[in-house]
Order: C-alpha cells, then structure tokens, then sequence
C-alpha cells in the first residue's frame, strides 16, 4: 500500500486473495469478539475497521474493506482509508460552499462588468474562495500526514487477521 500519492487524500488498495471471501468474512466478523484494540464491523461484503472511541481524535482514520466473490477459491480485497465520515462529510460540506461562493460571485462579478459597475469586492471575494480552497486542502492533507501511523496499525490488524 502506497501512502505517497500527492493528490489522494483517501488512499485505496486493490488485492487479489487465494481464498474464499465468506471465510475472509467470517475471520474478519470474528475478531468482533475479542478484545482487540480497533473495533470490526460488518455489512454484508464490507468491513469497517476502526479505533474505539477512547483512542480516536479528530484525525483518527477508519479502514473500509470490501471483499468480494472473485472466482472459486479466490476473492478479491478493496480497501479504502478515510476519516471519521463524520469528519468527511463536514469538509465536503465546506468544499462545495466554497465552490458554490465562488461561482455565486463569479456571476455577481461578470453581471457588474457587463453593466460598467464596479466588481472590486467581488473579485477579491472570489480570490479568497481560492485561498480557503487550499487551506482546506492543506488542512486535510495535514489530517493524513497526522493519521498515518494511525493507517499503519489498521494495515497491520488487516494483515493480521488475513493470515490467521
């Protein structure tokens, strides 16, 4: 798994597995039961490995585990790191306000242009749509940087449970 991509802030992996996935599964769904340090969830095909609510903050990442049916004998692992949804959700909540800030004054800007009215103020508005764009950006690259021990334990508990 390669953590080193400078534009994902969710980094995915892909794996082919020489074992069936209702085994995987159950292995998986039977870690529920001992009193590891992360906490295992499942949903049908899908594993959500997380840390308790004691050992998380705000930066705390969750391992999503898909595990499908490949052919006899094999399966197939995706797997996803990414916040707390909680979290997720909050920033492209900001992310899309500020798209839509942008373009709201991006027309406001175009509208006073095309009147021969003056479009100072919306124009640095827009300019600071940008720069909150970036800081967002950069804050959640921070968040990944920060988790990335955090992502290590999740793929050492993953590889873990896949060997036993």
């Amino acid at each position: 798994m390669t953590t080193k991509n400078d534009i994902v802030l969710r980094p995915r992996f892909k794996m082919e597995i020489n074992e069936n996935n209702e085994s995987i599964l159950k292995r998986f769904e039977a870690t529920r039961n001992d009193k590891s340090e992360f906490i295992t969830t499942r949903v049908d095909n899908h594993i959500f490995i997380k840390f308790p609510k004691e050992k998380q903050h705000f930066w705390s990442p969750q391992l999503h585990l898909e595990i499908d049916y490949a052919e006899e004998g094999s399966s197939l692992l995706h797997g996803l790191y990414g916040p707390n949804p909680t979290v997720w959700t909050m920033f492209m909540f900001l992310h899309f306000m500020v798209a839509g800030l942008f373009i709201a004054f991006g027309i406001w800007a175009y509208t006073n242009w095309r009147l021969n009215t003056e479009f100072a103020v919306q124009l640095s508005i827009m300019f600071l749509m940008i720069l909150i764009w970036f800081v967002l950006y950069f804050a959640g690259r921070i968040g990944r940087d920060t988790s990335k021990k955090d992502m290590f334990m999740l793929r050492d508990f993953m590889n873990k449970t896949l060997k036993s």
